[in-house]
């Protein structure tokens, strides 16, 4: 059953109002800011070596942003404690689908390798 069109008007109304989001959001602010604080930095430095590694394979920089895409992808499954086997079997997948999107695998496999020091799968 369809609910009333008047009730959704009125809770589209009461979940967007701004003034009670932007308390939501200052009350958050001070502890957003000192995760972001605490990640960027490794973000930016693993994106570094992305791009060296890139450079060292002589890719074309408006072809950068898809590999960093990869590398962020990487570097999250790291960030949430992925090692392993597990981390090679998803690097696999990452690869197989930013290969299917035409990224050069062999430059996608050294980013895996030399910046987050994962391994192939085992067969």
């Amino acid at each position: 059953m369809a609910s009333d069109p008047t009730r959704r008007v009125s809770n589209w109304d009461h979940g967007y109002n701004t003034a009670r989001i932007k308390d939501l959001l200052d009350a958050k602010r001070p502890g957003m800011w000192t995760r972001v604080q605490a990640v960027l930095p490794d973000l930016y430095a693993m994106e570094m070596q992305v791009k060296q590694t890139l450079d060292a394979k002589g890719v074309t920089i408006i072809d950068y942003p898809f590999y960093l895409d990869f590398g962020r992808e990487l570097w999250h499954l790291c960030r949430i404690g992925m090692s392993g086997p597990a981390a090679a079997k998803e690097a696999a997948t990452l690869i197989a689908k930013w290969k299917d999107r035409g990224l050069s695998q062999a430059v996608l496999e050294a980013i895996r390798s030399e910046v987050f020091n994962i391994g192939p799968p085992s067969p």
